[in-house]
């Protein structure tokens, strides 16, 4: 019996992970040996993985199997979550081999063909996991080449399943376009769209903590609830030359067209039908489709602000501004910051704000969900000096780090005048389930081998995410009087404009 209590021993409770090969294409990459293979690691430690399973990594450099193999057992011994064994390393790795070959070279998928049947032979299970972990503009030249080398058809003796890595387009029409190569190869009930935040234990308790328990469902609409807030705040700049490729992407594209939309459509869906994957995801689509388009410059205005931050202090180290890191453009009008208010158009959230904020060079990192009650009557404690300004009921939803899930409430004071506190209820994982659940790449691997798509976006979902987004980004790069530009120091919660996009509606930002 497995000790392991974040072990699913029922088999009802999720498919099993079945014997595969995984290829992941972008071997070299940090993806793969800061995540995948750590992340494969920690699940041989905990006898979840498969057995049988090979992994193939592809890549262009001139690498030998037992170099690969090295250069992975370095980073896995600092970053594993269990630490690292040689006892167990030892056999794990030689299920770990290296294939050679440039993205472009159809020759190099077939050489990779002609290696996957010899491992069948071997004793392989005849099903393969292709990951694309590469830089997004090989996604199509790889989907194309593994369809030259009918590495993508269904075989008798096994199944043949893609993940893609984001960013899944850098618009509507990019996704759409990245969407048909997809489909041209993989059917999309094998085709497994990866959204790490969907991993996260306390993003999959969303749905439990909702629909099991009636205590919170009863009040989840707006007669019970004020608003809504979504935060990621990151207190890293641009480090490790990450500055290149954020000032193509910014805030907008980079956090909230994926992860944070994806959150906010968990909070805000209908109970689906049944826990299947398109049962879930058919609620998610939904409520990106009730989402109110922000079209023009006046709406973007009204309801979004974008900031860069300028030189400041984090965690006492000077930073400079975000137009002067390495790699960004010094006239930049890239987003290192962005917060939204977002209306969604539906019986049960109308008139409900839902605040989205999301930025770099933030006084901490954490990724937080709010639930902000209605204040009962102001008649009786509601009515005491004081009582309006002590915090009402709010439940927090804690993403990372230290995932758990509080809820705030007014209590008295010990003694004899009435005067009103306000308390928690605190419930974390590492504390509740004596230590920490398997991080959100382990669990998406197993869902992937097992052909569970439920924590992974379907082409729909992505498709309409973008064209929410694209709204906006139209106002700020393609008009004539775009929105203008807000700064903040750098490590600071952000810029003032924020704070009075919540001051409308006499709410403010909840203090992380």
């Amino acid at each position: 019996m497995n000790d392991n209590p974040f072990y699913e021993d029922d088999l009802e409770v999720r498919n099993r992970p079945e014997p595969c090969t995984l290829v992941i294409f972008g071997a070299t990459g940090d993806l793969t040996h800061r995540k995948l293979v750590p992340a494969l690691y920690n699940l041989a430690e905990e006898g979840d993985l498969p057995p049988g399973l090979n992994v193939i990594g592809f890549a262009r450099r001139e690498k030998t199997d037992e170099e690969f193999r090295s250069d992975l057992e370095d980073l896995n011994r600092k970053l594993s979550r269990r630490g690292h064994q040689d006892a167990l390393w030892g056999p794990f790795s030689k299920s770990i081999f290296y294939h050679q070959s440039e993205f472009q070279d159809v020759e190099g998928y077939k050489r990779l063909a002609e290696r996957l049947d010899q491992l069948d032979r071997e004793g392989g299970s005849g099903n393969r996991l292709f990951y694309l972990a590469s830089a997004p503009e090989f996604f199509d030249d790889i989907l194309t080449n593994l369809r030259e080398a009918g590495l993508n058809q269904q075989r008798e003796n096994g199944w043949s399943r893609v993940v893609v890595e984001k960013p899944f387009g850098i618009d509507l029409p990019s996704a759409k376009h990245l969407n048909q190569i997809v489909s041209d190869t993989f059917p999309e009930r094998d085709t497994y769209r990866i959204d790490h935040y969907l991993g996260k234990e306390t993003a999959q308790n969303i749905m439990v903590l909702r629909f099991a328990n009636s205590l919170f469902e009863l009040l989840w609409n707006n007669r019970c609830i004020d608003h809504v807030q979504i935060t990621c705040a990151e207190h890293l700049g641009m480090e490790g030359g990450r500055g290149g490729y954020y000032d193509k992407a910014g805030a907008l594209r980079d956090m909230v067209q994926n992860h944070l939309l994806q959150l906010l459509s968990l909070i805000a869906m209908e109970p689906p039908a049944d826990l299947s994957a398109d049962g879930v995801r058919d609620e998610k689509v939904k409520v990106l489709k009730c989402l109110r388009p922000m079209v023009g410059e006046k709406a973007v205005a009204e309801n979004v602000i974008r900031a860069q931050y300028t030189a400041g202090n984090v965690n006492g180290e000077p930073v400079v501004g975000y137009r002067r890191e390495d790699r960004v453009n010094p006239g930049s009008m890239t987003e290192s910051y962005v917060a939204l208010r977002i209306m969604i158009d539906n019986w049960r959230w109308e008139g409900v704000p839902f605040y989205i904020r999301m930025g770099k060079r933030l006084p901490k990192k954490s990724t937080e969900i709010s639930i902000h009650f209605k204040h009962a009557p102001k008649v009786l404690f509601n009515a005491l000096p004081g009582a309006e300004a002590a915090p009402g009921n709010v439940l927090v939803i804690r993403i990372q780090p230290n995932e758990g899930i509080s809820l705030g409430m007014r209590s008295k004071l010990p003694g004899p005048a009435a005067r009103l506190q306000p308390v928690k209820m605190d419930f974390e994982y590492q504390t509740a389930f004596g230590g920490s659940g398997p991080e959100a790449y382990e669990r998406l691997l197993l869902d992937a081998m097992a052909g569970d798509a439920t924590l992974f976006a379907r082409d729909d979902e992505v498709e309409q995410a973008w064209a929410f987004i694209d709204e906006i980004e139209n106002a700020w790069h393609k008009s004539s009087n775009p929105p203008p530009m807000a700064e903040y120091p750098a490590g600071s919660w952000g810029p003032k404009e924020a704070d009075l996009l919540l001051k409308e509606r006499d709410h403010q930002w909840r203090r992380l």
